[in-house]
């Protein structure tokens, strides 16, 4: 408590109430345009946050984050086509409810469900405060560095049917990592005499490379063809308070979406899943999931909005980022020489209280806007891919400039935009490499300075949480292998 009037007061300066404002709107409605989604629009405006003070590059980045999903379901409900790609589950009950004429309904549950479920993830996090506190200053170079490992790892093997591209990406992204100067002994490694190579490859420019301009090149070589959305017609509202009738569903469905949202590399599909199987295995009416049930809507829309909340516990305990979103917001940690990790946790708590506040306000923004402007979103649904796509484009170029004034780097974006266009068509993921970079950087950092205290590999694990880790990581590869070799036999016979 002697941290909450501090934090308050560093969440009421003017600039960083603007930055919530404007980052939860804007999310809203980036969220509710096909076709751009969260990624690209963090990717943008990355360079923008950095002549801001942390907190309020962070909240302009966490409203984008935390309120996209909200506006993702718009489209997703009323003309079957997600906004962000963790709306897809929406698509199964949210459109079928539009068809039978009650897309305002559909519409206040995925509102509601959303909001409860970022509700319940922010209270865990408030919960698990305490215990971050004292569990945090415990990890040492040789933890993170096993914990980094370790979500590596996930993140590659969540890409179920795709793990051997993403262990390609991932380790690319590692690669990618390491050219420049190496940190110690600042000898040159992979520049090959190439002197613009000397300060490495920039993770910004990745960044906007790989999601934003990949993203409009695939909007300019598309078409502009719309599905008309269906209009909304009375008040969302009324049908919100509908939720309650199914809290069971929507308070598991948080849960899941918390407990998923804290494990790296790891990330809303899976917490969706989850939460829908369980809704429909515990449904008196499972016969309706996916011909418009209200529970699997309330159980999709709940795990996925109580994620962005549980995904800042390992980036700010611990300096790992779980996906992508976070790993752009370490990099305004970086440029603020804000260090996240058991340090940020001890010595910084006001502003680390400060960021859950900011994640209840942003969500009270977001609803709010909905409430009075949904019929209004509609109408942002139907711009023209192409217009679009031209937009991402321009901002994504003024971006990468900005950085450092460089027509290299606007280069170097550019080929990471054809790379990344190229990867999406042939549906090979992308997040693993942003992943690899980040989190190659912080395994090196802390793998170097665990050496100067090891003196035989049985030292990683002489310490309870390191011996953890590494069960853990034996644990998910065994239980990996054990489900490939019963794939493999299963198509055998």
């Amino acid at each position: 408590m002697e941290h909450l009037l501090p934090a308050i007061g560093l969440l009421l300066q003017p600039a960083v109430l603007v930055a919530l404002f404007v980052g939860s709107i804007g999310g809203v409605v980036i969220g509710a345009i096909p076709g751009v989604g969260p990624a690209v629009a963090i990717a943008i405006l990355l360079p923008t946050t950095f002549i801001f003070d942390p907190l309020v590059g962070l909240s302009l980045l966490l409203g984008i984050y935390g309120s996209s999903m909200y506006g993702g379901a718009i489209p997703a409900i009323l003309m079957n086509t997600p906004g962000t790609a963790v709306n897809a589950l929406t698509t199964y009950d949210g459109y079928p409810m539009t068809r039978k004429g009650q897309a305002q309904r559909a519409l206040g549950l995925a509102y509601s469900a959303s909001f409860f479920g970022a509700m319940v993830s922010i209270v865990c996090l408030v919960v698990l405060m305490p215990v971050l506190t004292k569990v945090a200053p415990m990890f040492g170079s040789r933890e993170i560095f096993l914990a980094a490992l370790f979500g590596v790892i996930l993140v590659i093997l969540s890409h179920r049917g795709q793990v051997f591209a993403a262990g390609m990406m991932a380790c690319f992204g590692i690669l990618l990592n390491t050219i420049g100067l190496e940190p110690i002994n600042y000898t040159q490694r992979f520049t090959f005499g190439q002197s613009w190579l000397s300060s490495g490859v920039n993770l910004v420019v990745v960044v906007l490379g790989i999601f934003a301009l990949s993203q409009a090149f695939l909007l300019l070589s598309g078409s502009d063809d719309h599905v008309e959305p269906q209009k909304v017609r009375g008040s969302v509202f009324s049908a919100m308070r509908e939720v309650w009738k199914h809290k069971r569903v929507a308070g598991v469905s948080s849960v899941f979406g918390v407990g998923i949202g804290i494990i790296p590399g790891v990330g809303e599909f899976v917490s969706q899943f989850l939460a829908y199987s369980y809704a429909q295995r515990t449904s008196r009416t499972p016969e309706q999931f996916g011909d418009g049930s209200p529970e699997g809507l309330i159980a999709s829309e709940a795990a996925n909005n109580s994620v962005p909340a549980a995904a800042l516990i390992p980036l700010l305990a611990l300096g790992v980022p779980g996906e992508a979103l976070t790993a752009m917001m370490l990099a305004v940690f970086y440029v603020h020489n804000v260090v996240p990790g058991p340090q940020l946790l001890t010595g910084q708590m006001d502003f680390v209280i400060a960021l859950y506040i900011a994640l209840l306000v942003l969500n009270i923004f977001a609803l709010a806007f909905l409430l009075i402007s949904t019929k209004t979103l509609v109408r942002v649904i139907s711009i023209p891919n192409r217009i679009i796509g031209i937009l991402v484009l321009m901002f994504s170029f003024v971006g990468v400039y900005s950085l450092r004034n460089s027509i290299t780097d606007c280069l170097i974006a550019t080929g990471f935009g054809l790379f990344g266009a190229i990867l999406k068509r042939l549906n090979v993921p992308i997040v693993p490499i942003i992943l690899g970079m980040v989190l190659g950087g912080i395994m090196e950092a802390k793998f170097r300075s665990a050496m100067a205290r090891v003196q035989s590999p049985l030292d990683f694990i002489d310490r309870p949480i390191s011996a953890v880790l590494v069960l853990a990581i034996i644990g998910v590869l065994a239980i990996n292998l054990r489900s490939t070799l019963r794939q493999h036999r299963a198509r055998s016979n």
